[in-house]
C-alpha cells in the first residue's frame, strides 16, 4: 500500500533478525511503519551499539527503510514507498538508574519503553513475578519524564497492578503494544478485561500479538479464531483503541529465546530445548499482513474499521505521543481520554 490517500499499515512491535530480505518483505507486505525492539536487557552503551547497527542499515538500504521520529514520518514512508522504523525498548535497563537518560534515549530516536520485562525492575513489576507491589517511587518519576519528552509507556510484559497504576499515573495515554485477551488464551502475558477497559477509557492502545505463545492453540491458531478475538476486544475497548503489534521474530536463531528469557539476571543453565515456535501458516512473515486484513473483513469489520486496526489507530496515537510537552507541535499534548465505543 502506498499513497497518502490510504490508511497506513503499522506493526507496533517486531524483533526480527533484520536483513535486506526482510526489509524487502516489509515493502512487499505494504508495511509503512514498524516499532522495532532495540533492547531487551542491554545497558545504555549496548543499546547505543544497536542504534549504530540500525544507522548502518539506514545508510545501506535507503530505498527501503529510514529512521522514524514523528507521526509525519509514517505518511512520508507511504509517499516514498519505504518503511519508517521507530525504536523501542522492551525493558528499562537501557536507562540504567539514571532518569536523565530518558531524554537522551528519546533524542537518539527511542519512542517506546516498557517499564518492566517479565521480572521486577526499578520501575514496575513484570507479569511472571509472584507479587506485584505496583509502580515504584522511581517509576513514578520516570513516567512523568517519559510524558514530558514524548516517549510512550509500554506495559506489555508488566503485571496487572503495575499496568493499571501506570495508566492512572500517566498524563498521556499508554500502550500495550503486543498482547492478547487473557480470557481468550489465559497466559500471564495476555491482558485481563479490567486492563483493557482502563486503556480504552484513557485513550490508550492494545496491539494484538501474533506470537504463537500468545495465541489460542499456538502455532495451529486459525485466522478465524484470532479475528474473533479481535472482534471481542473491539466490543470491550472500542474499535479506535486497538491495532497490531505482531511480536514477529522472523529469522531469529533459537538462542535468542534464551537471551529474551534469561538476560543477565540468572546464573542458571539455559533451558534445554527452548526454541522459537512456528508461526501460524497465515502469518509467517512481513509479507502476510494482507491476510490479517482479509480475516478482519470476513469477521465482520467494515473497511474503515479494518483500516483503523491495521494502522490508522496507531497513526493517531503516534500523533499525540512522540513530541515533547511544550514543543511547537500540536501533537505535544495528551490525546483526549475517551470512553470506549462500539465495534461497528
Amino acid at each position: 500500500m502506498s499513497g497518502n490517500d490510504q490508511v497506513p499499515v503499522i506493526d507496533c512491535l517486531q524483533y526480527c533478525n533484520y536483513s535486506e530480505e526482510i526489509f524487502r518483505d516489509l515493502r512487499i507486505g505494504g508495511v509503512n511503519a514498524i516499532h522495532t525492539t532495540i533492547s531487551y536487557h542491554e545497558d545504555f552503551r549496548e543499546t547505543v551499539e544497536n542504534i549504530v547497527r540500525w544507522n548502518r542499515w539506514f545508510e545501506t538500504y535507503p530505498d527501503l527503510i529510514f529512521a522514524g521520529r514523528t507521526a509525519g514520518d509514517v505518511r512520508r514512508a507511504q509517499s516514498e514507498g519505504r518503511t519508517a522504523v521507530f525504536f523501542g525498548l522492551q525493558n528499562c535497563s537501557s536507562m540504567e538508574d539514571d532518569i536523565g537518560l530518558v531524554q537522551v534515549l528519546h533524542e537518539l530516536g527511542v519512542r517506546f519503553m516498557q517499564l518492566s520485562y517479565n521480572n521486577q525492575s526499578l520501575l514496575a513489576t513484570g507479569c511472571y513475578e509472584a507479587n506485584d507491589p505496583g509502580i515504584t517511587r522511581m517509576g513514578r518519576e520516570v513516567i512523568a519524564e517519559m510524558n514530558r519528552v514524548g516517549m510512550v509507556i509500554d506495559m506489555s510484559h508488566s503485571a496487572t497492578r503495575s499496568t493499571l497504576e501506570a495508566i492512572e499515573l500517566s498524563k498521556r495515554p499508554i500502550a500495550v503494544t503486543h498482547a492478547n485477551l487473557h480470557e481468550w488464551h489465559p497466559v500471564p502475558r495476555n491482558k485481563p478485561v479490567d486492563v483493557m477497559k482502563a486503556l480504552a477509557e484513557t485513550g490508550g492502545m492494545l496491539g494484538f500479538s501474533l506470537y504463537p505463545h500468545h495465541l489460542r492453540d499456538g502455532s495451529a491458531c486459525s485466522l478465524e479464531s484470532f479475528c474473533s478475538m479481535v472482534a471481542r476486544a473491539a466490543e470491550i475497548m472500542g474499535v479506535k483503541n486497538i491495532g497490531i503489534g505482531s511480536d514477529l521474530c522472523q529469522d531469529q536463531p533459537d538462542e535468542v529465546v534464551q537471551w529474551m528469557r534469561r538476560g543477565k539476571w540468572t546464573k542458571e543453565a539455559p533451558t534445554e530445548g527452548v526454541a522459537f515456535p512456528s508461526q501460524p501458516d497465515w502469518f509467517g512473515s512481513n509479507r502476510d499482513f494482507r491476510n490479517v486484513a482479509d480475516g478482519l473483513k470476513k469477521a465482520g469489520f467494515s473497511k474503515n474499521d479494518t483500516d483503523d486496526v491495521m494502522g490508522g489507530n496507531w497513526l493517531r496515537f503516534f500523533e499525540h505521543s512522540f513530541s515533547s510537552i511544550g514543543s511547537d507541535s500540536p501533537a505535544s499534548f495528551a490525546a483526549p481520554r475517551i470512553a470506549a465505543q462500539g465495534t461497528k
